[in-house]
């Protein structure tokens, strides 16, 4: 998708160690415009999957999930990394390393929003291990749920998270892919 490959090119900064810097249109401060753009463009992708529900991880998940939900007139869960006093004793719940945190998150939903028979398009900021999109298709398939699709706004080919999540069977869906990210260069495919 050329508007957040061109938006990245303007604002995101490599910080080295396969760290990328988007938070000033992503993740903490949001550019609806280009969101919106985002999910319209995952609707498109996704409008023959049969999805019953969107799920994603907290919290920079949420905006492209959400307008992506608006597309295709879908509820989004997202997976808390906190369980709130709110959420019921049994949840499920599964663990995921963080690249941004260096440490392992836990990946909470609680029962009430993912059911069993529930068909779930996973939507979230990042595919670079795999590994956050893994643990939110094993909270699915804890629940019962199938996954019916993938989609990232950003693919960083280079970590080979693709190659993990082939495992699931679905259409994976990338709007940009990354292929190097060695001393400053931010290097498209």
């Amino acid at each position: 998708m050329q508007a957040l490959k061109e938006r990245i090119r303007k604002d995101g900064r490599n910080l080295g160690g396969g760290i990328l810097k988007v938070d000033g249109f992503i993740n903490h401060q949001v550019d609806p415009g280009l969101m919106e753009a985002c999910g319209r463009e995952f609707a498109q992708h996704f409008k023959d999957s049969g999805a019953t529900k969107i799920l994603t991880a907290e919290i920079s998940g949420i905006a492209p999930a959400v307008t992506t939900g608006i597309h295709l007139n879908l509820p989004v869960v997202y997976a808390r990394k906190n369980k709130p006093i709110t959420m019921p004793d049994q949840v499920f719940l599964t663990l995921a390393p963080s690249h941004t945190k260096g440490r392992m998150v836990e990946l909470i939903v609680s029962p009430e929003y993912l059911a069993d028979g529930e068909k779930v398009l996973i939507i979230d900021d990042f595919l670079a291990s795999g590994a956050t999109i893994l643990g939110l298709a094993r909270l699915a398939q804890t629940a019962g749920a199938q996954i019916v699709g993938i989609g990232a706004l950003v693919e960083k080919t280079f970590e080979q998270g693709r190659t993990a999540l082939e495992v699931l069977g679905v259409p994976i869906v990338s709007l940009v892919a990354i292929t190097n990210m060695n001393g400053d260069a931010i290097e498209f495919a």
